[in-house]
This record gives structure tokens, C-alpha cells and sequence, in this order.
């Protein structure tokens, strides 16, 4: 007797990069998370085809990827190549991926920098100089009085918003819903920028979101009244650092999370203890302090003047 073996079900290819990519940022619930990988991950889609499966993926399409933020900082290159290797674990755990595209890329060290906390004077000068927008002083002010991720902050709607107690809801990095607290500065302008408005992002863009096409924002990123989308970080950053080129002593201006760091270093300054600047920032760990309340030049400068053997004492 012979056997005669029936024809095997041909292999399923599997899911191409776009689709895979797409069910990727699905399962991220952070909204501030999901919208940083976008970026690199709509990278990955655009420099392969189509029809291109992710389980062809291979260290040449990475490194396609990461060569447009080949002469960006440490800090941005190390962002981006997290991103990649996230999604290539995820595609692991998936079994959609065999290998490691990422294996040939390496993070890069950060330099070591000084003293990131910018200076309470050039802060005021900043807030309050009319020729600046009244969307961007409000922007600035309420990240330095919250001392949150300006992520958070670009992120919040209307109904967030409680101007009774000062305070917005947020969504942390880690997805968890936490409150932020904003001071009197910012009390006073914030009903100046809302004008009236009862939903919808608080930061608006200057110009209408377009209603179709690859570019067309999220239903919930729009405006119901004006149409204009909710201000990308980008903008908002480039924004910043050209406003404060004038005032930085280098001209190359600051970021906006740097107005984090120095409202957490200005606490510090003035005496706040660790548990209190952890309530401040929301960081889960008090080691993640570390870098933000080192005492830096303003400390220096107070200290080397009140030490100043030259110094006018007062009378008593």
C-alpha cells in the first residue's frame, strides 16, 4: 500500500510593517508614548514599501531610520532608537520578528552638561514681555508652575481644566491619571487664552487643522468651534527656543523642558524638601530627583557673594 501525502496549506506571510506597527501603538495606553513612537515608527513605514512584512525587516531599514536624526543630539538620537527597539521587543513577544534589526545601532553618552535651571530674571522676563503671544506666555508659565512634561500639559482639553482649584488633570508617562497645580500668574491668563471655550484642546494651533488627507489630526485634537488643531510639540518647542535665543547667553535658546527642570531646581533652591519636590514632579523614584535639584550657578553666585570678604555688612 502507498501513501500519497495531501499538499500542505501554503504559509501565511504575516502582517506587513504599516499593519504591524499600527497594532503595536494600539497596545501602548500612554497617550504621550504612543505619540513619540508615532514619529519614529511612521519613519519605519516610510522607508520601506507597502507591502513590505515586518518580519523582512533588517538592519538596513533601521538604520535608514535613524540616519535623519544622525546630527541631532545625543538626547533625540537615544529617543528615537528607544522606539525602534521597543517595537522590535514587541514584535518579538509577537513572533512576528525572528532577529534584531536594531543590533548594529548603539545609543550614544550624552555629554555631561551644567547647570540647565534658567535664571528666575530671564524666566520673568519671559513671561511678561507683551510682544510675546498670549498662547505661548501662558504655555511657559503653566509649565513652570506645574513642573510637568510639557507632553502633559500640550495634551490637556478644556474639560480637563478645574479653574476653581487650580488645577488640570493629566496622564503621567506611565498612563496613570494624576493632578498638576498651577499659580496665581497663570490663574489670571488662563481665561484670557480660552476665551469662552467649554471643550476642545487649550493649546490651538494658528491655523485649521485639515479635514482630510495624511496630515488630518484625530476628531478629538480639533477644535469643535474654530477648527484649528491642538499645537504639536515641535511648534511649540521652536516657538521657545527662538523667543529665548535673545535672553540665553549661548543664543541658541532653551527648551521647554527645561522650564520643568528649573521650577524643580528653583524649589530646591528655596529649601523644599525631596518628598515634597517628588509630590511636585510626580517621579516615582526619588533617585530620578537627582539631576534636576543639584544647586547650580544661582546657588554658586549667592554663595560666593555672601562669603565675599569685601562684602558691606549691616549695621547692627
Amino acid at each position: 500500500m502507498s501513501v500519497v501525502a495531501f499538499p500542505g496549506q501554503p504559509s501565511q506571510p504575516g502582517p506587513t510593517t504599516a499593519a504591524a506597527v499600527e497594532r503595536f501603538l494600539d497596545s501602548i495606553t500612554a497617550a504621550t508614548t504612543r505619540a513619540g513612537y508615532a514619529q519614529t515608527l511612521t519613519r519605519l513605514t516610510a522607508v520601506t514599501s507597502p507591502q513590505h512584512l515586518v518580519a523582512a525587516l533588517a538592519p538596513e531599514h533601521y538604520a535608514a531610520v535613524m540616519d535623519r536624526w544622525h546630527t541631532a543630539a545625543a538626547a533625540t538620537w537615544n529617543r528615537h532608537l528607544s522606539a525602534l527597539c521597543s517595537f522590535t521587543a514587541w514584535a518579538q513577544r509577537q513572533e512576528l520578528l525572528a532577529t534584531n534589526p536594531a543590533r548594529r545601532l548603539e545609543r550614544r553618552k550624552s555629554a555631561r552638561r551644567g547647570d540647565r535651571a534658567i535664571p528666575r530674571t530671564r524666566l520673568d522676563a519671559l513671561f511678561t514681555d507683551p510682544a510675546h503671544a498670549l498662547r505661548e506666555r501662558v504655555l511657559w508659565r503653566l509649565l513652570y508652575d506645574t513642573a510637568a512634561r510639557a507632553e502633559e500639559i500640550l495634551t490637556l482639553n478644556v474639560e480637563d481644566l478645574d479653574l476653581e482649584f487650580r488645577r488640570a488633570r493629566v496622564t503621567s508617562k506611565g498612563g496613570a491619571v494624576e493632578y498638576v497645580h498651577w499659580a496665581t500668574p497663570t490663574a489670571r491668563l488662563l481665561p484670557r487664552l480660552l476665551g469662552g471655550r467649554t471643550t476642545g484642546p487649550v493649546f490651538l494651533a494658528d491655523r485649521r487643522a485639515p479635514a482630510s488627507g495624511r496630515r488630518a489630526p484625530a476628531a478629538d485634537d480639533i477644535d469643535p468651534v474654530t477648527k484649528r488643531g491642538r499645537l504639536s510639540y515641535p511648534r511649540a518647542e521652536y516657538l521657545f527656543k527662538t523667543a529665548s535665543a535673545t535672553l540665553d547667553p549661548h543664543r541658541q535658546g532653551w527648551t521647554l523642558h527645561q522650564l520643568r527642570h528649573s521650577a524643580l531646581q528653583h524649589l530646591a533652591q528655596a529649601g523644599r524638601t525631596a518628598p515634597e519636590l517628588q509630590a511636585k514632579s510626580r517621579h516615582q523614584h526619588l533617585a530620578s530627583l537627582g539631576r534636576y535639584v543639584r544647586l547650580g550657578e544661582e546657588t554658586s553666585a549667592r554663595i560666593t557673594a555672601e562669603a565675599d570678604p569685601a562684602r558691606r555688612r549691616r549695621i547692627r
